[in-house]
């Protein structure tokens, strides 16, 4: 069951992205979101992949180094889908953050791709707790402001009102899994409702785009 969701889910964000650049008029803001949901897609990939050749053969135990691999991408995928999704909803909303907070969530952005490059955390074998918590500070303060800021500019999209909720909820349960299922191994079940919440937001880009396919915007 897990690998036919995973599976999916990688074809849905492929679609939506694809999907996104054919009928988003060529406008900024559905290029920058389908970047987006492509790269994360992507960068999923290279760790969903072999956690489904893994269950369905030998076990994860024998695939560390191509898991460990892969949570290096994916670390740094979701890291430049935050990113860009910032930069989305400054273009969509057509509001421009405080310049002191986009720098800080510049500097937010770089502290986070280097603890996540450094060779403590062993990606390939077994990543220490320790450095689990410590590359995922940045990323949780990244994720913080732009919860905020989304919303506080989103109350009057239609399509995106929501979608501070949805992030909030990946967040906690990334972090329950990132940070509870080296304790609790079932724990790790929790990054299922994590990915329905990016799906629900890539629903909510697809209904923003065929909307927009429509001249009176119903």
């Amino acid at each position: 069951m897990e690998t036919i969701f995973e599976t999916g889910y990688l074809l849905f964000a492929l679609f939506t992205g694809i999907f996104l650049i054919c009928k988003g008029k060529g406008k900024t803001q559905y290029l920058l979101l389908a970047g987006a949901i492509l790269l994360l897609g992507l960068g999923d990939a290279f760790h969903l992949i072999p956690r489904m050749i893994a269950l369905n053969t030998d076990g994860l135990e024998h695939h560390a180094a191509a898991l460990g691999t892969g949570k290096l991408i994916t670390s740094v995928t979701m890291s430049f889908f935050y990113v860009i999704l910032y930069v989305f909803l400054i273009v969509r909303e057509k509001k421009v953050p405080p310049t002191w907070l986009s720098i800080l969530y510049g500097i937010l952005f770089l502290i986070r791709i280097v603890l996540v490059a450094l060779p403590q955390n062993n990606w390939l074998e077994s990543s220490p707790y320790v450095w689990n918590v410590v590359r995922n500070i940045p990323f949780v303060l990244m994720g913080v402001i732009f919860i905020a800021l989304s919303f506080a500019y989103c109350k009057d999209d239609k399509e995106f009102r929501r979608m501070w909720l949805l992030v909030i909820l990946s967040f906690v349960f990334y972090l329950i899994t990132a940070l509870g299922a080296t304790f609790v191994p079932i724990l790790g079940l929790m990054m299922l409702p994590k990915t329905i919440c990016y799906i629900v937001i890539f629903v909510f880009a697809l209904k923003a785009c065929i909307r927009e396919q429509d001249p009176k915007g119903e």
